[in-house]
């Protein structure tokens, strides 16, 4: 065989691979994907759910009992077919949820342990306050982030528990700094160490939802509501965004009615809308604030309720350090913290005498003694304006 022969055939190999490789489409309908499938009320124990997605070949990952659901990997061949099962409510995408903070600054990244600094935020809300009287002393909060760095000396005594839904076989300990952040805002202890928590004295809980990179699953969000709802926490702060859902609703409506108290960080897109759950009435949410009382940039207009501090934040991060971070993540905490003052106080937000504070009673509260900024009243911008902890826990 000659080269110009043996050339003429590795062109028609080739082209015949090529070929193949050409004509082959993944087929849409064989690709899975993560969804929440909601099932109606006749359906609830597992076992029943189990038998009606195995007909269609289907594996559950996990249930989501406070929304009567499963998560489990589907084809869009296999949605059709569970759309059609009279017992279904609906199939939602698995959404992806990330934390709303940013990096504004360098922090200590190796584990010492500075002189206690008084952080302006901190100074801002609680002068008037001081730190002998009530400081959340046992309140419960549930940190719904990507869980909180559990040896950090500035929080270790104030971490009661947590839980790890994205592995409940593994800890809830932080790897990606974001929610150690917002717990030391919250709760950072009142010592010689480090920085000071605005409840210093308030029950922590790591619930993590997000993974080393900042990000997670929507059920995984949902199932932290569960698991919050359901260990008795009084306050949930969620630092974090993600797009509307039925399926969160559905767990927000239920966690406010079970009488926990939600805050969520409003979001860092200053074009875009009210990031979820914050957009929700049922939840609290937050704008930031710097040191001069002005907006944050990266704060977007809309439904937003009250604001507080969130801009060059200094506290506690992973590995027993500290750094400084910017967003509406960082204002939230805030919130949360006076809030668990707000439910040990003799005037605590209980309007309609029933011996319950629920979210819309904080929420007034907090809103009636707030520092109007901005237009006159309630505005997109500032909401009600800037938290005044001292007015909303004494008055």
């Amino acid at each position: 065989m000659n080269k110009l022969s043996r050339c003429l055939g590795i062109l028609i190999a080739v082209l015949s691979i090529l070929g193949c490789t050409a004509n082959y489409k993944v087929n849409a309908s064989e690709t899975s994907m993560r969804h929440i499938i909601i099932f109606s009320n006749e359906i609830s124990d597992s076992q029943s759910k189990e038998l009606i997605i195995k007909k269609h070949g289907v594996s559950k990952i996990k249930d989501l009992k406070i929304i009567n659901g499963i998560i489990a990997n589907i084809t869009e061949k296999q949605k059709e077919q569970l759309e059609s099962e009279m017992d279904i409510v609906r199939i939602e995408k698995d959404l992806y949820v990330q934390a709303l903070g940013k990096s504004s600054g360098s922090g200590s990244t190796t584990p010492t342990q500075p002189a206690q600094v008084i952080p302006w935020n901190v100074t801002t809300l609680k002068t008037s306050l001081g730190y002998s009287g009530n400081e959340g002393l046992g309140i419960k909060i549930a940190v719904i982030d990507s869980g909180i760095d559990l040896t950090h000396p500035d929080l270790k005594d104030n971490i009661k528990g947590g839980y790890n839904a994205i592995n409940p076989k593994v800890s809830a300990n932080d790897d990606y700094g974001h929610g150690t952040h917002v717990a030391g805002i919250i709760a950072a202890a009142n010592n010689s160490i480090g920085v000071v928590g605005i409840s210093s004295k308030a029950s922590l809980y790591a619930v993590k939802v997000l993974d080393s990179m900042g990000g997670g699953y929507l059920s995984d969000l949902i199932e932290g509501i569960e698991w919050s709802v359901t260990n008795g926490m009084q306050i949930i702060n969620m630092s974090l965004g993600v797009q509307d859902s039925l399926s969160l609703h559905d767990a927000i409506i239920k966690a406010n009615q079970a009488g926990v108290v939600l805050v969520a960080s409003a979001g860092n897109n200053p074009y875009g809308s009210i990031e979820y759950p914050a957009a929700y009435p049922e939840v609290i949410s937050v704008a930031a604030t710097d040191s001069n009382n002005e907006i944050c940039a990266l704060c977007p207009k809309g439904k937003i309720d009250i604001s507080a501090p969130g801009v060059d934040i200094y506290s506690t991060y992973k590995g027993g350090t500290y750094r400084t971070l910017t967003g509406t993540s960082m204002a939230a905490p805030h919130i949360s913290g006076t809030i668990a003052m707000m439910l040990l106080s003799n005037n605590k937000p209980d309007l309609n005498g029933d011996g319950k504070c629920t979210t819309e009673e904080v929420k007034k509260k907090l809103q009636s003694t707030a520092i109007d900024l901005g237009t006159p009243g309630m505005d997109d911008t500032f909401g009600a304006g800037l938290i005044n902890a001292f007015r909303a826990v004494t008055e």
